[in-house]
C-alpha cells in the first residue's frame, strides 16, 4: 500500500505569501501610526474619568474603564495578528461609537459638559482610528498597494 507524503498546511506557498504580505503591512509606517495612536486612545478613555474629572460618576467611569481597556486589547495587537485586524478593528470602532453615545444611556444623571465632550472627542477619534486600521488590513487582504507602488507579477496573464 503506498502512502502519500502531504506537506504541512504551514508550508502551502499561497499561506506563506499571505503571512508575508500581513507582515509587510505591519511594518509600514502608516500601521504602526495607527496602532500607537489608538493605544494612547484606549489610554485615554480607560483613565478620562479621572483625567477629566468626571470619576464621581460611577457608572460611566467603570463603562469608560471597560471601554479604554477592551480597546486597547482589540487594537493593541495589530502588529502580532494582523491577519485578524478586520475583525478586531470593527469591534474597536463599535466601541468607538459606544463611547460617544454612552454619556446618555448609562444609568445615573451623567450627561455632563466635561463628560461629553470627553467622550464625544474620545469616541470619534477611536472609530477613526479602527476604521484606518480594517481599511489597512482590507487594503492588505486584497493585496492593493499605495500609489505610485507597483504590484510584482506572480504568473502568467
Amino acid at each position: 500500500m503506498a502512502s502519500t507524503h502531504r506537506a504541512p498546511i504551514e508550508e502551502h506557498p499561497d499561506l506563506k505569501d499571505l503571512h508575508a504580505r500581513h507582515d509587510r503591512a505591519a511594518a509600514t509606517p502608516r500601521a504602526q501610526m495607527v496602532e500607537a495612536l489608538a493605544l494612547i486612545t484606549g489610554l485615554y478613555l480607560a483613565a478620562s474619568p479621572w483625567i477629566a474629572g468626571f470619576n464621581g460618576f460611577t457608572t460611566l467611569a467603570v463603562t469608560n474603564l471597560i471601554a479604554g481597556i477592551a480597546y486597547m486589547l482589540c487594537m493593541g495587537g495589530l502588529g502580532n495578528s494582523y491577519e485578524r485586524t478586520h475583525s478586531m478593528a470593527w469591534a474597536a470602532a463599535a466601541i468607538g461609537i459606544w463611547t460617544c453615545v454612552a454619556p446618555w444611556i448609562v444609568a445615573g444623571d451623567v450627561a455632563h459638559t466635561r463628560s461629553i465632550t470627553s467622550n464625544l472627542i474620545t469616541g470619534v477619534l477611536a472609530t477613526l482610528l479602527a476604521l484606518a486600521a480594517a481599511s489597512a488590513a482590507r487594503d492588505s487582504e486584497t493585496g492593493r498597494h499605495g500609489p505610485g507602488t507597483r504590484r510584482p507579477m506572480t504568473g502568467a496573464r
